[in-house]
């Protein structure tokens, strides 16, 4: 009964995304946000998402049910999200700004999250009460590739996550991470080297 009700609530919501959904079938960036949706799918399902009708029917299910795939949607739409946004409103707390943001990126819980950093490279992971930005008015973060980071966290200043680097709980970043590690602590300090742990 609950499947079948969210089912029903889907296909009124599909009615509110039309514009939502023509942009992103006309969308220049139509690459990116399919490899976000993708992603999101895969994280969320363990398995790999294929198809275009598949494709629509989970970007109507993310931007119906998911607030933080909103924030990554309007992101990639730039100016043009000032136009929809009212319709399906993303979570006001949550702030993502870089130069340039690679494909693949993930939010899981983005409360109170403010993602300040020159580029975020792809596949990046984040959660909730994150902090990452300026430590002056021009310095701020470089992130790599496949970085997490998790709740809580702080970077901080001019440095750079290097790609696949995870992150810690509460963790304050003020100096480089180096490829493959994983820190932790306040200040940070390299717990482990290689690949992440698994989850």
């Amino acid at each position: 009964m609950k499947s079948l009700f969210k089912q029903i609530f889907l296909a009124i919501s599909a009615i509110r995304l039309l514009p939502s959904a023509a942009i992103f079938a006309l969308a220049s960036k139509e690459g990116v946000i399919k490899a976000d949706i993708c992603r999101w799918h895969q994280i969320n399902h363990q398995f790999t998402l294929s198809g275009f009708p598949r494709s629509i029917y989970y970007f109507l299910y993310l931007m119906t049910y998911v607030r933080e795939y909103r924030n990554v949607f309007y992101l990639r739409l730039g100016w043009r999200a000032r136009f929809i946004s009212w319709l399906c409103p993303p979570i006001a707390t949550l702030e993502i700004d870089a130069l340039s943001i690679g494909p693949g990126l993930f939010v899981q819980h983005g409360v109170a999250s403010l993602i300040s950093a020159e580029t975020i490279g792809a596949n990046f992971w984040v959660n909730q009460q994150v902090s990452i930005g300026y430590s002056n008015p021009k310095d701020r973060p470089t992130i790599g590739d496949n970085v997490t980071v998790r709740p809580g966290a702080k970077i901080i200043g001019k440095i750079r996550i290097g790609d696949n680097a995870t992150v810690g709980l509460n963790t304050v970043v003020v100096s480089d991470v180096p490829d493959g590690a994983t820190v932790f602590g306040v200040p940070a300090k390299i717990i482990w080297r290689g690949p992440p742990p698994a989850p």
